[in-house]
C-alpha cells in the first residue's frame, strides 16, 4: 500500500470535460478526506472511497469541506487555486495522506495529499496546512 502525492488523471480530464467548476458554481463542495498509511492513492485514484480512511474521535467519515480561499487566477503560463486551512478539532487520529475530491455524484478525485509519513494528533487539533498560493505552490496548479 503506499500513498502517492498527485493530481488525479481523471481529474484532468473532467476539467477539459468542463465537469469541475471552482469559480462560478457555488452547488459544487469540496472535501478532503483522511487516509491511514494502508490506503493506495496516487494519479489513478478516481473517486472517494471509504477504504482505509482514518476514523477516531473528532473525524467523520468523507472528511472536512474545502473552503476555496484563492479563486482560481493566473500568472504566466500557470492557472492556480487554493484552500483555506482546515482543522479536526479535538481529535484523536492518525493520518499518512489525504484526497481532496468533489462531494456528490460519484465523488470524482481531484489531489492525493502524501505527509510524507503518518501524522497523530490525541484529543487536539488536527490541521491541514496548505502552501502559499501562487504559480509554484499552490495545492491546484495546471502548467
Amino acid at each position: 500500500m503506499a500513498i502517492t502525492q498527485a493530481m488525479c488523471t481523471s481529474f484532468k480530464r473532467a476539467l477539459l470535460d468542463g465537469e469541475m467548476d471552482f469559480s462560478s458554481d457555488t452547488a459544487q463542495t469540496f472535501k478532503i478526506a483522511l487516509y491511514t498509511s494502508s490506503a493506495t492513492l496516487d494519479a489513478t485514484t478516481t473517486v472517494y472511497s471509504a477504504t482505509n480512511e482514518v476514523s477516531g474521535t473528532g473525524y467523520s467519515a468523507g472528511g472536512n469541506t474545502l473552503t476555496i480561499s484563492t479563486n482560481p487566477t493566473t500568472s504566466g503560463t500557470t492557472a492556480y487555486l487554493s484552500f483555506s486551512n482546515t482543522t479536526w478539532s479535538s481529535a484523536t487520529i492518525t493520518a499518512r495522506g489525504a484526497l481532496i475530491y468533489k462531494s456528490g455524484g460519484t465523488n470524482p478525485a481531484v489531489a492525493v495529499l502524501d505527509f510524507g509519513g503518518d501524522k497523530t494528533s490525541t484529543a487536539g487539533d488536527f490541521t491541514i496546512q496548505f502552501p502559499t498560493a501562487d504559480s509554484s505552490t499552490a495545492i491546484i496548479r495546471v502548467a
